[in-house]
């Protein structure tokens, strides 16, 4: 296995399909500008490939500080290829970032999962995290 960071559009072209799982709204040129200015915010996105070299998990993530939590991780965007799922793909990538951010001088790491991704929650359930607030939003 082997986790590297998304850096250019070939990078992005060859793990949209797997992103797009999870951004199922979100269309390649949406994807190519957005990507430019997130990079400009810190963003970072590392795809993990298996051992056929396939992008199977992708973490979209970025430090930030803020008073509630400090300095931490915010995990954006975390999926797994469907035909890859329940392998430990996830769970590697996600030990991966949690490593990354203790390196970075984190304190904690922080994410958001909407309502209907029951199998997400559990697998973050397993993974040590906990439920701790809900999330609202408001378009403008």
């Amino acid at each position: 296995m082997n986790i590297r960071e998304v850096v250019t559009e070939a990078d992005l072209h060859d793990v949209f399909p797997v992103l797009q799982q999870l951004r199922t709204k979100l269309s390649r040129e949406e994807a190519s500008s957005l990507f430019q200015k997130m990079k400009d915010e810190n963003y970072k996105l590392l795809s993990l490939q298996n051992e056929d070299d396939e992008v199977v998990s992708l973490a979209g993530v970025a430090i930030c500080t803020n008073f509630y939590n400090e300095k931490h991780v915010f995990v954006y965007d975390l999926v797994t290829a469907e035909a890859h799922r329940s392998k430990g793909y996830g769970k590697v990538l996600l030990s991966y970032v949690e490593k990354w951010g203790e390196e970075k001088g984190c304190s904690s790491i922080v994410l958001t999962s909407a309502f209907p991704r029951i199998d997400a929650h559990r697998f973050y359930e397993r993974e040590g995290y906990d439920k701790v607030s809900y999330s609202f939003y408001k378009e403008l």
